[in-house]
């Protein structure tokens, strides 16, 4: 297979293999599963691309808007054939706000919005009219006539060819749109192939979202590059009962299925003992964990519960990677499991990874070996973020990479795509991808630390929002799984520590003024810090993204410009801390 485009790929699983399954979708996780032949796919491809060349709107942009599902594969293939570039978006539930979806329509410039003919016909606020009226079209996919397949022709586009704006979600700013081209979808398949060791025995099984790049790139586009089956359900079938997830792996025999850290952490609190009874997870041979922080204990406790079900703990494939780099930088070996290290939190808060032999410790997840078939692909070095001079083996600096999957930069936006895209190190004449994030490399392995913008430095030390996270998680039934956000909070005689925290549902009556001393004396005991500002809120209320993640920097504004719906704050003296 020798192709310069993601159309040429398809075009040929389609000749090769046109009854093969290119995907399944169960709509709720119980019902019969619809699916799509690589025949069936490709003339879906054709008929949207048909109608998207007869608008004239090959080289301009394509808002993709569906809830996930068919529609939504049929969507991004009709867009590359048509040789428009697709930009996947969240499709918001019936009355929610639409404001990201017009923001990104701006953003990117676009010319026509995708959907099926029932979301369209909700879209008649002023907003929608006024758009319409500056020029962007609308394209019902679902009442197209088959026939207009016959009319495609083949795009003019080569490898450079702009292929997808994939937006990031915006964890610690305003969304960019990264600039992605075929060959960049092409050469992250290839490396995610063989990094993960996906081959023609492969099942894939994703809940994950087809608007983010760990959804879209390794969800949607990575079955399609290795030719094997891939069986979707959307992401709320997940959330509302995450045992269908663990079902469907066993229903198909999946053996590659990846997710956030906090879906395995969901099904440990959720699934119950009688449903643990029913599940068949030997098949799953490469559970991926990647896109926020991984938490060892998590992992441990994940494969104890799950042990009786057939889990094997090798497994475990811990990952890193972005959206700016397409999606996959790096990861373990697989079916070997994750590699944690104990280190010292000291030599962490001086900016050092280093074993633990005494006192307070904090256990890392690598996620991977840094050599030329463990990075497969990606060049990684860790490099001061000041200086842009790199750092010595152990010591915590900016992730920088280099390679085939970097994108081209940010749409539209020349100075960040300079700041984020062209980073030069010394002796290097090629361009280096500042990843923002903070990590180091010890005996080989690549352990990610936190984000930069999110790092919280007190008395000229160093400290994780997700560590202050990880300690206040399961103090006390009160408090929400995953519902902490820690950030810095500037004063005129340095930074303070601020902490939000969701209360469960059950708990909006408990003694806040008790469980705020627990909270406290346990963040003063782990990391010597004394909390500024600490404030309890209802679960759901800590600003998130569309894919899940924390927004530390809008949680801390908010709070500060009393925005946020508090149910009880507390405030503290720490000029003497």
């Amino acid at each position: 297979m020798n192709c310069s485009n993601w159309v040429e790929l398809l075009m040929w699983r389609a000749r090769d293999m046109p009854q093969g399954i290119a995907f399944g979708f169960t709509p709720n996780g119980v019902e019969d599963e619809i699916c799509f032949t690589y025949a069936q796919l490709d003339h879906a491809a054709r008929k949207i691309a048909a109608a998207l060349q007869h608008a004239g709107l090959a080289g301009e942009r394509a808002v993709i808007l569906y809830p996930p599902g068919p529609d939504y594969v049929c969507a991004l293939m009709g867009c590359l054939y048509a040789g428009v570039t697709a930009v996947p978006v969240y499709a918001p539930r019936q009355n929610a706000s639409y404001a990201r979806v017009m923001q990104i329509l701006s953003s990117a410039r676009a010319a026509v919005l995708l959907s099926s003919d029932k979301v369209l016909a909700t879209l008649c606020q002023p907003e929608w009219v006024k758009m319409e009226q500056a020029g962007l079209r609308r394209l019902a996919t679902d009442t197209l006539a088959s026939s207009l397949a016959e009319q495609w022709r083949m795009p003019d586009i080569s490898a450079d060819t702009l292929a997808v704006l994939q937006y990031t979600s915006g964890s610690t700013g305003r969304p960019k749109g990264v600039r992605l081209c075929h060959r960049h979808l092409l050469a992250n398949s290839r490396v995610i192939a063989r990094a993960m060791d996906c081959n023609r025995e492969s099942v894939i099984v994703s809940w994950l979202p087809p608007y983010h790049d760990m959804g879209l790139i390794g969800g949607v586009l990575q079955p399609m590059y290795c030719g094997v089956p891939l069986h979707l359900m959307s992401p709320a079938t997940f959330l509302q009962r995450p045992v269908r997830w663990l079902e469907a792996i066993g229903r198909y025999r999946g053996t590659h299925s990846p997710a956030p850290n906090f879906a395995y952490e969901l099904c440990v609190k959720r699934i119950r003992a009688e449903q643990l009874s029913t599940l068949d997870l030997s098949s799953w041979r490469v559970a991926g964990n990647g896109a926020e922080p991984i938490r060892a204990a998590v992992l441990r406790e994940f494969c104890e519960v799950f042990a009786p079900a057939g889990f094997d703990p090798r497994a475990f494939f811990p990952c890193y990677g972005m959206a700016e780099a397409t999606l996959y930088i790096a990861g373990s070996a697989v079916f070997s499991g994750a590699h944690t290290l104990q280190a010292s939190r000291d030599a962490l808060m001086a900016g050092v990874i280093q074993a633990g032999d005494a006192g307070d410790k904090i256990e890392l997840v690598s996620s991977g070996a840094i050599d030329a078939d463990a990075a497969a692909g990606a060049d990684i070095r860790i490099v001061n973020p000041s200086s842009h001079q790199p750092c010595g083996a152990g010591q915590i600096g900016e992730i920088w990479i280099a390679g085939d999957s970097v994108a081209d930069g940010y749409w539209e936006q020349p100075e960040a795509s300079a700041d984020t895209f062209h980073a030069r190190l010394p002796g290097s004449d090629c361009n280096w991808l500042r990843t923002g994030d903070l990590g180091g490399i010890r005996d080989g392995e690549l352990y990610v630390t936190g984000r930069i913008k999110n790092l919280i430095i007190i008395r000229g030390q160093n400290h994780y929002p997700h560590d202050i996270e990880t300690t206040v998680a399961g103090l006390h039934p009160a408090l929400r799984a995953n519902g902490a956000a820690a950030f810095s909070i500037d004063h005129a005689d340095g930074e303070r520590l601020g902490l939000v925290l969701e209360l469960e549902r059950h708990a909006l009556d408990a003694d806040l003024v008790s469980l705020a001393a627990i909270v406290r004396d346990a963040v003063s005991l782990h990391h010597q810090l004394q909390i500024d500002r600490l404030a309890f809120v209802r679960a759901g209320d800590i600003p998130r993204t569309s894919s899940g993640k924390i927004q530390h920097y809008l949680a801390r504004r908010l709070l500060l410009q009393g925005d946020l719906p508090v149910i009880e704050a507390h405030q503290k003296d720490v000029a003497c801390q």
